[in-house]
């Protein structure tokens, strides 16, 4: 069976690269094969076209191919809380929750990705149209099998772009190499905690695969589930993880796991799922309410 993640050089997907890599997919008797295909919202249409089984990313972009949540559905989340970080380049002379210093600038963003940032400007006052804030995909980033925190914190280093609004990985390799200072952390910053719902890393298939092979989505959820178990155990697994999957990036990798560890939780909670379609109909990828139910496979709930 294949799993896609958009972004394979982050800790924000780690828990699936984990489980492939300790064998808990295999513990489950399930052959996974981990597959970058990004942007997210390209792994999705594969996932709904039959090209792979599940989905390893942000839980609102599966509105990217299956409008109000018909089809899909959520097995359970890698870790809790909109994930994402904004990064402005250090010679701006930015200061940590000043989101004043995004007035004028380019911000490089996926695009399903930086809807998280536009939104979260909006309630905080800032108006990306009158205060001309542009959030956009950096050159070359929606290519198949890009990375696009490597990618942005590349661009960012080039002059490319202002800043960027990526994963932790991008953000860990800014800050380590001088040429970025981060803002904001979208989980962490009390600043931010309005957003902390607004989506989060999730593992989603779709309804058929749900109907027709219940037994594989709930090995899956027990899979990452154990792996989420072994990394708070013993963090220091992540190491060999990041040296067969990015060995160029890997250095970063044991700490970035070890902050995200009180966030990985396995379950999709009521607030969750409500927080997430608020935000989903405030940008316009939602056009009615949509219980719990519909969105969350229930059936996963006693592996969680």
């Amino acid at each position: 069976m294949k799993i896609a993640v958009p972004d394979l050089i982050s800790p924000s997907y780690f828990p699936v690269e984990a489980a492939v890599e300790l064998g808990c997919f295999a513990a489950q008797g399930i052959d996974m094969q981990l597959e970058l295909i990004s942007p997210v919202e390209r792994a999705y249409e594969a996932m709904k076209a039959g090209e792979i089984d599940f989905v390893a990313g942000s839980a609102h972009s599966s509105l990217s191919a299956f409008p109000r949540w018909e089809g899909v559905k959520l097995l359970c989340a890698q870790s809790q809380g909109m994930y994402w970080f904004l990064v402005m380049r250090s010679d701006l002379g930015a200061k940590r929750g000043d989101l004043n210093t995004v007035k004028g600038r380019r911000i490089g963003a996926a695009p399903w990705v930086g809807m998280g940032l536009r939104q979260l400007l909006i309630e905080s006052g800032i108006d990306p149209i009158h205060d001309n804030v542009t959030i956009a995909p950096t050159a070359g980033s929606l290519e198949p099998r890009v990375n696009f925190g490597r990618a942005a914190e590349r661009a960012l280093a080039a002059g490319a772009i202002d800043g960027f609004w990526a994963n932790g990985m991008g953000a860990g390799l800014a800050v380590q190499n001088g040429t970025g200072t981060v803002v904001l952390d979208a989980r962490r910053d009390d600043s931010a905690k309005f957003a902390f719902n607004y989506t989060m890393a999730t593992v989603a298939c779709t309804e058929r695969l749900l109907a027709e092979k219940l037994d594989v989505a709930s090995a899956v959820v027990r899979a990452v589930a154990q792996a989420q178990k072994l990394l708070i155990a013993e963090v220091g697994r992540a190491e060999a993880i990041g040296k067969a999957l990015f060995p160029e990036e890997s250095q970063l990798i044991v700490e970035l796991v070890r902050r995200d560890l009180p966030y990985y939780q396995a379950h999709l909670d009521q607030a969750f799922v409500q927080g997430m379609n608020t935000f989903a109909r405030n940008i316009g990828i939602l056009d009615a309410d949509v219980p719990y139910e519909a969105v969350v496979a229930e059936q996963m709930q006693p592996y969680w």
